[in-house]
């Protein structure tokens, strides 16, 4: 389990996170919600100390990450941030690129990690374009093949911010089922989410995040019937049964 307890950071002198607290379990997909600003991404940096936390404790399966080395924490916990640069190599070579921080001297790659990375193109449906180079793609092929990377780094923990980002609505379907059974196969995922209904629909708990402070952190049955999502959004989501499974519609509230 990742356990943030009582952490605040931020940039500078500048406070965004605020005595937040709030755990990652194994086997469970977990939501951050929040509006623009509220200390979502900051959350997901601090807890990879790539901002300076400047008090509490994050810790990892019972392990304090200041203590963990960079290699160390990228065994435990895969990232997937919101500003990606375009490396000029094929899709093949960078998802090859999640096993980096498995690899020992001299760094080359085993039959291992090319079956692990060849998995990861085929669960993220782009095993086709393993050979094409990533400038030569569209934006959402870019982000399946990041996801791709990510899934191949092969961690107990999986953070992806806004993950659904440049996707049409089919692929982010699909990459919000790949994301359950991720979580149903014992991972622990945590996502940024801005899209609603995909994020109710799919998770375990929703993290509402308001001004660097978890509001609120619940299933999505009593987030949703709180009437938080109202106060924060000036919408209402309402949960409907279709076809055997349950979704959330966002309606404007009036």
């Amino acid at each position: 389990m990742i356990e943030i307890n009582k952490l605040s950071a931020g940039y500078g002198k500048g406070e965004v996170l605020k005595d937040l607290s709030l755990s990652i379990g194994k086997g469970r997909l977990l939501s951050v919600i929040g509006a623009n600003g509220s200390g979502k991404s900051t959350l997901f940096n601090a807890i990879l100390g790539i901002v300076e936390n400047a008090s509490g404790e994050v810790s990892a399966d019972g392990k304090n990450t200041k203590e963990m080395s960079r290699k160390e924490l990228a065994r435990k916990i895969a990232y997937l941030a919101q500003g990606k640069s375009v490396p000029d190599m094929t899709v093949g070579q960078m998802v090859l690129h999640g096993r980096f921080p498995h690899l020992s001297y001299p760094r080359r790659y085993s039959e291992k990690d090319r079956k692990i990375a060849e998995n990861a193109l085929l669960q993220t449906g782009i095993a086709e374009l393993r050979e094409k180079p990533m400038p030569s793609l569209s934006g959402g092929m870019r982000q399946n093949a990041y996801i791709a990377m990510a899934l191949a780094q092969d961690t107990d923990y999986i953070l992806l911010d806004e993950p659904t980002s440049y996707l049409d609505i089919a692929h982010q379907l699909q990459l919000m089922k790949t994301l359950r059974s991720l979580a149903d196969g014992g991972k622990g995922i945590a996502a940024v989410m801005h899209d609603l209904p995909l994020a109710f629909g799919f998770s375990d708990e929703i993290a509402v995040v308001r001004n660097g402070r978890i509001e609120a952190c619940d299933s999505p049955e009593r987030v949703c019937a709180s009437g938080i999502i109202k106060e924060i959004f000036g919408v209402e989501l309402l949960r409907n049964e279709e076809e055997g499974y349950y979704y959330y519609k966002l309606v404007r509230a009036g």
